[in-house]
């Protein structure tokens, strides 16, 4: 089965050893993606519902790369370095999956490698071969 590698240009991919995602067969997987832009500056400084929107656009860019889409995805997480933001980033999730509605989790975590970063957003995705 063919696998293809998505990948966002930045440094840490070789060095850590990741991709942005990865398509096998009919699956996406959309490694953990936050809001930054192309030069790696952190969108949406201290607002969760902005990060989470440019979180969810990196996503959605990602897929576009596989051959995949939004409508595609079946499976969300969400992490969040406050769950205080719970409501602002949920609905920054319905705005982009309304119709769609795939699984979707929101967990609270200790932090991010960069403390500008309040969300980080993963997706999981089945597209018809």
């Amino acid at each position: 089965m063919r696998r293809t590698h998505v990948s966002s240009g930045t440094e840490w991919e070789s060095t850590v050893g990741y991709s942005r995602a990865v398509r096998v067969g009919d699956r996406v997987v959309v490694s953990g993606t936050t809001a930054t832009d192309d030069d790696g500056t952190v969108i949406g400084d201290g607002d969760p519902h902005a990060q989470a929107m440019q979180a969810f656009r990196n996503v959605e860019s990602a897929l576009a790369e596989a051959d995949a889409s939004l409508a595609d995805v079946v499976r969300t997480r969400m992490f969040v370095a406050d769950a205080d933001d719970w409501a602002e980033v949920g609905r920054a999730h319905g705005e982009f999956f309304a119709d769609v509605k795939p699984a979707a989790t929101m967990v609270e975590v200790a932090g991010f490698v960069d403390d500008a970063m309040l969300v980080e957003v993963e997706a999981e995705a089945v597209v018809a071969e």
